[in-house]
């Protein structure tokens, strides 16, 4: 009888134990708990400079590797066209209007690194929660979301305030003036036109002397010196902070430490890497963040003679190959660590590459393929769609295309479910979990609604119409492009969001992205029987998203993006701010 028993059991449970024995490696590793996570972002790449994504001049196979042996997203939508406000919402999982780091100006990004506007120390960064987790969190490269608030060393907005363990990198970002042998780009031409009004002032003066000395002009000595006094004090006050921008905006810290005030180019690609391999190597015990953001490819393009003149695209395919290369040198040491299948890798661009980035015949900026616009256009699709790829062997299946509208706010709720955190109850979070659509256990995006800001201007909005497949995209707020036609504001260097600019639709413009991803054929209620529907339904769905706004303080008003004396991170006495601290560390040769 017992042995009757047994074979009866062992019947039952011998075809159990070897259907488990038989299932997939994405069943097995699906239990795995705390990945590691390694978010990798460009900055100014557009969607058209990587090979996976159809560039066939600019050689990226370790990205291209990625997308191979993972899932790429082919509608990934940046929540802004521009860094600070895109990197805000990447962080929080929330439009960037929310914590108030869209701007109501001009001045749509962090300026100075001694200003006072920044990513708010109520927002709950996905870092975060992570390190509530346990995780050891990291951040290697760009910031650019503030440092200080009232003075010198409070950092309230620094990384290691919003859940970063380390930092190394530069709290600002890079731009031309960071490299003292190219042409100035920080407010060029408000810097031009102080300038200008210096020499006016300066001359006004001069000429009122001379009229003076010879009878001319009847002016007093007095008023004459008050004048020249107050010429002086105007030219101080631009000169102290325009002069210096290489200074005040241009370095590299550690934590909260400056270690090269100015940087050091020459070297600063060499120890980005190095940097973020460490991290990997002493964090390799336990779970970790790794965020390496790029200092790749935004202008000046610093890049190391290795890769000078390898490409085919110019200095900026150079720059993009060498990214690329940093890219397969992270994954290199990964695997050596034996971390593959346990690590979530993913890789993006903050928004679209930048048109109008030239340099005489230079080309320095970015290519977004089929897609129009660029970079500051909050609304055309060349500056929100971005790259975005998705890796870990086991859980997620190779080779996968999704054809879906997901979001850069959606790694927020990603990463921190993952982890076994908890998604903040006090607050909207935008963003939604990617792993049920990355995974195929749902066939739908979960945003059926996008909201296409430029500032604080809502410039377009998408229905994803999943039971047709449709994909409606109205536009109320469009750049006036200069040359007319040309797809750019050449005119500008960066189109705007509001103002003699912009053109204002009513109706709007409508496109089906799944049928005119180019946006080259706006509808009509004459060529499509459904306008007036989707209009009405796009127009209800914004009226929704706007009731859940409420008023923030607004990081980006002028007060808060002027540069403050009082708040420059400086690593001597201001302002005396020079050092290099790194200069002992020799950099591995690339």
């Amino acid at each position: 009888m017992i042995w009757q028993l047994t074979s009866r059991w062992t019947s039952l449970i011998r075809p159990l134990i070897f259907s488990l024995l038989l299932q997939p490696p994405v069943a097995q590793l699906s239990i795995i708990t705390q990945p590691n996570i390694v978010l990798l972002m460009a900055d100014d790449l557009g969607i058209g400079d990587v090979g996976c994504y159809g560039n066939d001049t600019i050689r990226t196979p370790n990205i291209d590797r990625l997308a191979k042996e993972g899932v790429k997203l082919t509608q990934h939508i940046a929540a802004a066209p521009l860094c600070t406000p895109s990197r805000a919402a990447f962080l929080t999982g929330r439009y960037p209007l929310r914590s108030g780091m869209d701007a109501v100006n001009n001045y749509r990004v962090i300026f100075w690194n001694g200003g006072s506007g920044g990513l708010p120390p109520n927002e709950t960064t996905f870092a975060r929660i992570l390190q509530q987790q346990g995780y050891s969190t990291g951040l290697i490269g760009k910031w650019h979301q503030g440092v200080n608030c009232e003075s010198r060393n409070d950092h309230c907005h620094h990384p290691l305030k919003h859940g970063f363990d380390y930092f190394y990198g530069m709290p600002f970002t890079l731009i031309s003036d960071c490299q003292p042998t190219e042409t100035p780009e920080m407010d060029r031409a408000f810097r031009r036109r102080l300038w200008f009004s210096t020499q006016m002032i300066g001359l006004a003066i001069l000429t009122a002397a001379l009229g003076r000395l010879t009878g001319l002009i009847s002016v007093s000595w007095k008023t004459l010196t008050c004048l020249a006094g107050f010429s002086l004090l105007f030219f101080i006050c631009w000169f102290s902070s325009y002069g210096f921008v290489r200074y005040w905006n241009c370095i590299m810290m550690r934590n909260h430490e400056v270690t090269e005030q100015p940087m050091v180019t020459d070297r600063t690609t060499s120890h980005i890497l190095k940097e973020s391999i460490s991290f990997i190597e002493r964090n390799k015990h336990r779970p970790f963040l790794l965020f390496l953001s790029f200092l790749h490819s935004h202008t000046p393009l610093i890049t190391t003679k290795k890769f000078l003149g390898r490409s085919s695209h110019g200095l900026y395919g150079d720059n993009v190959e060498e990214m690329d290369w940093m890219v397969g040198q992270v994954l290199d040491v990964i695997d050596k660590e034996g971390l593959k299948n346990t690590t979530l890798v993913y890789f993006a661009s903050d928004h679209g590459g930048w048109l109008e980035r030239q340099e005489g015949q230079r080309q320095l900026g970015g290519w977004n393929g089929i897609y129009r616009g660029g970079k500051a256009m909050g609304g055309w699709e060349g500056g929100i769609r971005v790259p975005g790829i998705f890796r870990w062997p086991g859980v997620l299946p190779a080779g996968k295309v999704i054809d879906e509208p997901t979001s850069l706010m959606d790694i927020y709720p990603t990463v921190v479910n993952l982890a076994g955190g908890v998604l903040p109850q006090d607050r909207v979070i935008d963003g939604r979990d990617l792993m049920p659509l990355l995974q195929g256990m749902v066939e739908h995006s979960e945003h059926e609604f996008l909201f296409h800001y430029c500032g604080i201007h809502l410039h377009a909005a998408r229905w994803h119409q999943k039971d047709s497949g449709a994909i409606w995209k109205a536009h109320y707020v469009t750049p006036i492009f200069h040359p007319l036609g040309a797809g750019a504001c050449y005119d500008r260097g960066f189109c705007p969001c509001f103002g003699e600019g912009v053109t204002h639709h009513d109706p709007p413009l409508l496109f089906d992205l799944s049928q005119d991803p180019s946006e080259a054929k706006p509808l009509s209620a004459d060529t499509e029987p459904l306008f007036d529907t989707v209009i009405k339904k796009i127009g209800r769905a914004i009226e929704e998203h706007r009731r859940t706004l409420t008023p923030v303080p607004e990081q980006l008003s002028m007060y808060n993006v002027v540069w403050k004396p009082w708040l420059q991170p400086c690593c001597g006495t201001f302002p005396f701010c020079w050092c290099d601290k790194e200069g002992d560390n020799k950099p591995t040769n690339l």
